[in-house]
């Protein structure tokens, strides 16, 4: 039971750091468009500013993920620790997979 509730925890983490990048910088290059700028170059400066934030975002962004990793590291639960790592990780490549997807859309390199 606990590792399905995990693989669905860590299934919403990728999804919740796509979607901040991804709708973060499309909605955000509207605001580029309305002042007169290209809205593709906003839509990459937007895409690369949200990296951190949309795995912050994701992970919960308390400090419930450094109590685990405190857990992890001085109280020996190494389970906790492990969990926390794939977190991030998985955010990591929920916002990777966004960045491609912009940097398809936008026809150049994000970064």
């Amino acid at each position: 039971m606990m590792e399905e509730r995990f693989i669905a925890q860590l299934i919403h983490c990728f999804f919740i750091a796509f979607g901040v990048i991804i709708g973060g910088s499309i909605i955000g290059s509207i605001g580029g468009f309305v002042t007169g700028d290209a809205p593709f170059a906003q839509m990459s400066r937007i895409a690369d500013r949200l990296r951190i934030w949309a795995i912050v975002a994701a992970i919960g962004g308390t400090f419930d993920a450094i109590a685990n990793f405190e857990k992890g590291v001085l109280d020996g639960s190494t389970f906790d620790l492990f969990k926390q790592i794939m977190l991030i990780l998985t955010a990591m490549g929920g916002v990777k997979t966004g960045i491609i997807i912009i940097s398809w859309l936008i026809q150049e390199d994000v970064g």
